[in-house]
């Protein structure tokens, strides 16, 4: 188990990383970041939790009972992925698409959520 720290950390070490965030689902805000990529990053990590949003919203109105996992987004030039960490956090992940894998990229994030610790006040 570790923490914020690390998790963004670990992510970062992922090939063609170019910035993670831990997201708080709620507020939107940024709990953790990490790398320098070619944008906005907390921006981009808040603005996703727009999508999230829609998604849920989406799924609701289906009438599905499928928890969601994740959310990605292809761009030509790098992948965009959202991992869903309980029901009130995501971690959010941009890599650059000629330097990653996504199958290896999405396996690693999914390790990363599943041994993430939050301590609770």
């Amino acid at each position: 188990m570790f923490d914020i720290k690390t998790s963004i950390e670990r992510a970062m070490a992922v090939d063609g990383c170019l910035g993670a965030a831990l997201v708080d689902f709620e507020s939107g805000l940024c709990l953790g970041v990490g790398g320098n990529p070619p944008f906005d990053l907390e921006l981009a990590a808040a603005g996703n939790t727009e999508v999230v949003r829609a998604t849920k919203t989406i799924r609701d109105k289906l009438g599905l009972k499928d928890k969601l996992d994740d959310i990605l987004i292809t761009m030509s030039g790098q992948y965009h992925m959202i991992r869903m960490v309980g029901t009130s956090m995501f971690h959010y992940m941009a890599l650059d698409r000629r330097r990653s894998n996504l199958a290896l990229a999405r396996k690693e994030l999914a390790t990363i959520d599943r041994d993430l610790e939050i301590e609770r006040v």
